[in-house]
């Protein structure tokens, strides 16, 4: 019985597609967190789900933890990752 039953990877590239292909072989839905620019990426469509979280800027986005934190509540997931 798994302590959680949804993840949210905090990051993107092939870091967060690695982690999204071990969470799908244990049966979990990954949730994806993508900045402007990167609305498009692989990691986004590899996800269960996607929300945006901010601009272009690492500042405004990645590193916003507020806005990490409300993706996380708007999505369910029990826990995060950050990648």
């Amino acid at each position: 019985h798994a302590a959680f039953r949804s993840i949210l990877i905090a990051n993107r590239g092939e870091i967060a597609l690695r982690i999204m292909r071990t969470a799908r072989r244990l049966g979990m839905p990954t949730v994806a967190v993508y900045s402007d620019a990167d609305r498009d990426a692989p990691h986004c469509r590899a996800a269960d789900l996607a929300l945006p979280i901010g601009a272009s800027q690492p500042q405004a986005s990645y590193l916003n933890v507020a806005a990490l934190l409300e993706a996380a509540r708007k999505s369910g997931a029990q826990a995060v990752h950050p990648g």
